[in-house]
C-alpha cells in the first residue's frame, strides 16, 4: 500500500506464483530497505546517533549460558522422569535456545562489540552458541549478510525456501512435518543453495562445540545432553517462538515482503519482532529498535503487522495460500507490473475485512494489523 508522505513498500510475489511462471524474466531492483533508509534518514537523521552496537547484551547471553548450564546439571543430578524431562526441555530449553539463537543473530551483525572487534563477536557468538549443542553461530553470520543484500532474490537469500519445500509441503499435515524439520531444514538449506568454503573460523566453531558437547556429555551424562540438543530442536521447530521466522518474510498482506511483529515475545527474541526496522537499519541493536519506531512512527505503524505468533502459525498451517511456497520473491511491481497484477493478493482475507468495516465505522488510527487472537 501507498502511504503519504513515505516511500511505498516493495512488493513481492509467492513463491508458488514465482515457480509457475518460471519462463518468466524476471528483473531485480536493488534492495528495497535501502531506499526506505535513505528516505527515513533525510527526514530523521537524529536515528544515526542511533545506530552502533550495544555490549550489553553479552551479559544477557551470559545470563542464559548459564542458565542452561545450571538447568542441564540438574536434570543430571535429579534424574526427572521422561514427562518431567520433556516439559523442561520444551518448555524451558527449547524457549531459552530459541532465544540463544536470536542472540546469534544480534552478534552476527557485530551489534555486541561492533565491527572494529570482529574477532570479539566471533568468540561471544561461540560462547552463545554452547548450549545449541550444534555449532551454526560462525556459519549463520556468514549466511546471513546474503539475506539482507539479496532479500526475496531466489538463488542468493538463504532464508528463501527450495522449490522442493514449496512443492512437498503444501497441505496443513506436510506443513506440520515441515514445521517439525525446521531447525534442519533451516540449518542445510544454505550449503545446497549457494554453499561456500569453509572458512577457518568454521572449523573454529566446530572444533569447541564439538569438544563442549563431549565433555557435558562425559560430566553431566545423556538426559542432559538430550535437555540441551532437543532444546535446540524442539525450540526452533514447534515452538511458538518459530512465529517470527515465519511472520518475518512470508507475505501475509499486501504482498508486503517483511512484516513487524509486536508482542510479548520481543524480549526473549532481542527484539527481532522489530524486524521492517531491523531491516531499514541493521547496525541499531536490538535495545533501540523500539526507540527507532517511536522516532519515525508513519514509516512503520501505517504497515501490516503481527501481535501473536501462535496466529502466526495458525496461519501459516490452515490457510490455503500459506505454507512455504508463500515467501516473498523480490519482483518490484514497477519491474514487472503485468506480473504483479496478476499474482494472488490478500493472503489474510480479514485483514482486509477488518479494514473495510474500520472504514465504515470511520474508526481507527492508521494501524493495520495482520495477525490478531491471543498470543
Amino acid at each position: 500500500k501507498e502511504h503519504t508522505g513515505q516511500l511505498s513498500f516493495f512488493k513481492g510475489v509467492t513463491y508458488r506464483f514465482r515457480i509457475a511462471h518460471d519462463d518468466d524474466e524476471w528483473l531485480y531492483d536493488e534492495e528495497p530497505h535501502v531506499r526506505r533508509r535513505q528516505e527515513i534518514l533525510s527526514k530523521y537523521p537524529e536515528i544515526k546517533e542511533l545506530m552502533g552496537p550495544d555490549p550489553r547484551v553479552a551479559y544477557f547471553i551470559a545470563a542464559e549460558v548459564f542458565f542452561q548450564l545450571f538447568m542441564a546439571t540438574m536434570v543430571s543430578i535429579y534424574q526427572p522422569g521422561w514427562i518431567t524431562w520433556f516439559m523442561l526441555t520444551y518448555f524451558v530449553s527449547g524457549t531459552i535456545n530459541h532465544s540463544l539463537g536470536c542472540a546469534v543473530h544480534e552478534v552476527g551483525h557485530n551489534l555486541a562489540f561492533g565491527h572494529k572487534y570482529g574477532t570479539a563477536n566471533r568468540i561471544l557468538s561461540l560462547f552463545c552458541n554452547l548450549p545449541m549443542m550444534v555449532p551454526l553461530a560462525v556459519s549463520y553470520k556468514k549466511y546471513h549478510q546474503d539475506h539482507h543484500r539479496w532479500l526475496g532474490h531466489e538463488d542468493a537469500d538463504a532464508d528463501m525456501p527450495l522449490r522442493v519445500e514449496a512443492r512437498l509441503f503444501s497441505t496443513p499435515i506436510t506443513r506440520l512435518i515441515w514445521l517439525f524439520l525446521h531447525p534442519l531444514i533451516y540449518a542445510f538449506r544454505p550449503f545446497i543453495k549457494s554453499p561456500r568454503p569453509i572458512t577457518v573460523w568454521e572449523l573454529i566453531n566446530f572444533a569447541v562445540q564439538i569438544t563442549f558437547d563431549l565433555i557435558l556429555l562425559h560430566l553431566l551424562g545423556f538426559w542432559a545432553f538430550c535437555y540441551l540438543a532437543f532444546g535446540t530442536l524442539l525450540g526452533l521447530g514447534p515452538h511458538p517462538m518459530t512465529g517470527h521466522f515465519i511472520s518475518e518474510h512470508y507475505l501475509f498482506a499486501d504482498q508486503q515482503a517483511t512484516h513487524s511483529y509486536y508482542g510479548f515475545w520481543n524480549p526473549l527474541i532481542y527484539n527481532l519482532g522489530y524486524h521492517v526496522e531491523h531491516h531499514d537499519f541493521p547496525y541499531i541493536a536490538f535495545t533501540r529498535l523500539p526507540k527507532l519506531h517511536k522516532i519515525a512512527p508513519e514509516y512503520y505503524e501505517n504497515l501490516p503487522s503481527h501481535d501473536s505468533l501462535c496466529r502466526v502459525i495458525y496461519n501459516f498451517l490452515f490457510f490455503p495460500e500459506n505454507g512455504p511456497q508463500a515467501h516473498c520473491v523480490n519482483s518490484e511491481d514497477l519491474t514487472r507490473p503485468e506480473l504483479y497484477k496478476s499474482a494472488p493478493k490478500g493472503l489474510i482475507p480479514d485483514y482486509y475485512q477488518r479494514n473495510d468495516r474500520e472504514k465504515e465505522n470511520h474508526i481507527g488510527n492508521g494501524k493495520s494489523k495482520v495477525a490478531n487472537g491471543n498470543k
